[in-house]
């Protein structure tokens, strides 16, 4: 298999990812060009993700290494593929900032790519993102077009929008053909999707590691508004292939999102607007109690029940505790909590 070779570092955060986990790694290790060096951090998974991954570099022969949160192994000792235990369900950013960790200590790289397990990614796309970075070295966020894994002609996000009042977010592109979507500009966007983000080291350096007060939803979005001056890029070439929420329940074209999904999205969506515009927040959460109401509508109760809990501040219902360990909750809620 392929020997890193690219000044790209990528993360990927795994959670119960045993089914899609190979087909994203084996993306980035195909990449036109040479590989970027690839760390995978596991969420403390309770499938067989690391079993997987184990099993695949053993057939493969491919050169899998192993270590803590708290290693910082060197580029030469990392390995074609590095797979870091978190040791807990640490959320999104949580797990990110592991990685991202992981690849500051190696001075070589200089793009930090951020790409979600249930993706896979284009043969051209870390071309994408050298080229792109040549043109704009001093960005902040980089990003690129993510269509839906299935469809694949279907975009799901080339970039996001973002209100400082509602919190709501929208997908540029959505659902459009990809043949006929326009990318937009990084000037026209507020955000790039975590699904596939580069981060500059520049701004890895100024601006520091993602909140992880959110754990799940809205911490890219926070993480680009700290950026200052550095712009946001969108890389043409740079796509990517998502099959979208298969861990946490994350809405489709076809699917409403989980009661788990939309508790973690509002409590979040009432965090970011707290912290970016304060005197916003009373709409915010009238826009989002009239969400909800729409939901009883449609017959939603437990995503309603789960979206008011958020907004109104009454903590996660159970079902939504259930599904993460005794750690994971306290990490998740002993934030939210407060």
């Amino acid at each position: 298999m392929s020997v890193p070779s690219l000044p790209i570092g990528v993360v990927v955060v795994a959670f119960n990812s045993a089914d899609v986990i190979l087909g994203c790694v084996e993306s980035l290790l195909a990449q036109e060009g040479g590989a970027p060096a690839v760390v995978v951090v596991d969420n403390a998974s309770t499938d067989d993700t690391v079993a997987v991954l184990r099993a695949w570099a053993r057939d493969t022969r491919t050169d899998l290494r192993e270590f803590a949160a708290t290693d910082r192994p060197a580029r030469d000792a990392a390995g074609a593929v590095t797979l870091v235990h978190s040791g807990a369900n640490r959320g999104f950013a949580g797990g990110v900032n592991v990685g991202l960790a992981v690849l500051a200590a190696m001075p070589e790289i200089g793009h930090f790519w951020v790409l979600n397990p249930d993706a896979f990614a284009d043969q051209g796309a870390c071309r994408a993102i050298i080229r792109a970075a040549s043109k704009t070295p001093g960005y902040a966020l980089m990003g690129g077009r993510v269509c839906y894994a299935d469809p694949p002609h279907r975009v799901q996000i080339d970039g996001g929008r973002v209100s400082l009042w509602t919190g709501v977010s929208g997908n540029v592109n959505l659902g459009r053909p990809a043949a006929e979507a326009v990318l937009p500009t990084g000037e026209a966007l507020d955000f790039i999707t975590g699904a596939s983000m580069v981060a500059s080291r520049a701004f890895y350096e100024t601006v520091g590691p993602m909140r992880e007060d959110y754990f799940l939803y809205y911490e890219e979005a926070d993480w680009a508004l700290r950026r200052g001056t550095m712009p946001l890029v969108v890389a043409e070439g740079l796509v990517v292939y998502h099959h979208a929420g298969t861990s946490i329940g994350s809405p489709t074209l076809e699917r409403l999102a989980s009661p788990f999904s939309f508790w973690f999205k509002y409590h979040s969506r009432m965090l970011f607007v707290r912290r970016f515009n304060p005197v916003g927040l009373p709409v915010a959460m009238g826009y989002a109690t009239v969400k909800a109401a729409q939901l009883l509508l449609r017959g939603a109760l437990p995503q309603a029940a789960a979206l008011l809990r958020a907004v109104w501040g009454l903590g996660a219902p159970r079902s939504v505790r259930d599904r993460l360990s005794p750690e994971a909750q306290r990490i998740a809620f002993g934030r939210a909590d407060r």
